[in-house]
């Protein structure tokens, strides 16, 4: 990224540090007090998060936190406030909803093409969850006693907070399927937002979306006027004719993540607030964790 530069690293593994960064590093106070940083990319696993946005905040270092946010909402809120206390910019990296297909999504929903929305659905598949080694680029999952939702579920959630706003209430079903695992690996998920436009995320890792595409599924977005699809290879279609088809070959999954990265930075430059700044972020998790107590309940449960 233009006028970006990483200078340091840390890592418990120091050659993975050294792979990355000039200066290498295994302990992250050692580097937060040695280096003169204007931000920190903290993209660990959740149970680190908290404990290192507050090794940041304290020395009043930016960061960008990876989602799971934080292992409970409780831990996201003190992580939010601990921010808000120091006055330090914390944004919570989650880049689906800067896929192309969905910021093209939220400008024709706001321009009307659909009229006054009412309803949606995502269907998230990709088949790398069933056998006796499910999962096999990132194996931790297995472990998860929360794993769906929490770790993948959650960005449709948010990418329909971002087009309808925040979420006041969530209805769930989660079962597992592949004993190999510990958390869920099925859930249907059904949220109301606080324009009264209400949605559905549906999602399982046992099969692939046909067709296939980098955005693991495909997409509807209903108003009383018209139709928006996204299908899983970048296409978005209104009322049944194809209006866009986005490129799918650039980074990852249309390049958001470079375009998360670049609305950090620049908010840092101008100021400006950020689209999932840690405390705004707090609906999402609240809606995840809303989504494990409706199926504990067996009810909807307020956000």
């Amino acid at each position: 990224m233009e006028g970006v530069e990483i200078v340091a690293a840390c890592d418990p593994v120091e050659q993975k540090a050294a792979e990355c960064a000039a200066r290498a590093y295994t302990d992250a106070a050692a580097m937060l007090d040695s280096e003169p940083l204007d931000f920190v990319d903290i993209a660990t696993r959740p149970d680190t998060h908290l404990p290192l946005v507050k090794l940041a905040v304290d020395r009043k270092v930016a960061a960008i936190c990876q989602k799971p946010v934080a292992e409970s909402l409780a831990q996201a809120v003190e992580m939010a406030e601990a921010a808000e206390a120091g006055g330090v910019p914390v944004m919570v990296h989650e880049n689906w909803r800067w896929q192309p297909w969905y910021r093209e999504v939220k400008a024709r929903v706001d321009a009307g093409e659909i009229g006054q929305p009412l309803a949606y659905s995502f269907r998230l598949r990709q088949r790398d969850g069933l056998g006796p080694d499910p999962f096999p680029n990132q194996p931790y999952f297995r472990e998860m006693p929360r794993l769906l939702v929490y770790e993948t579920l959650i960005h449709p959630m948010d990418t329909a907070r971002f087009l309808f706003g925040d979420i006041v209430s969530v209805y769930a079903q989660l079962r597992r399927h592949n004993e190999r695992i510990a958390g869920e690996d099925r859930a249907v998920v059904v949220m109301e937002h606080v324009s009264r436009v209400d949605g559905v995320v549906d999602g399982h890792r046992w099969t692939n979306p046909d067709p296939a595409g980098v955005a693991m599924g495909d997409s509807w977005f209903e108003g009383d006027a018209g139709v928006l699809r996204v299908l899983a290879d970048g296409r978005v279609y209104r009322n049944g004719e194809l209006v866009t088809a986005h490129d799918t070959s650039v980074g990852y999954k249309g390049d958001s993540v470079r375009a998360t990265q670049q609305h950090f930075v620049d908010c840092l430059r101008t100021g400006a607030k950020f689209e999932t700044g840690v405390h705004e972020y707090l609906n999402s998790f609240a809606a995840v964790e809303a989504a494990y107590r409706s199926a504990a309940e067996g009810r909807r449960i307020l956000v």
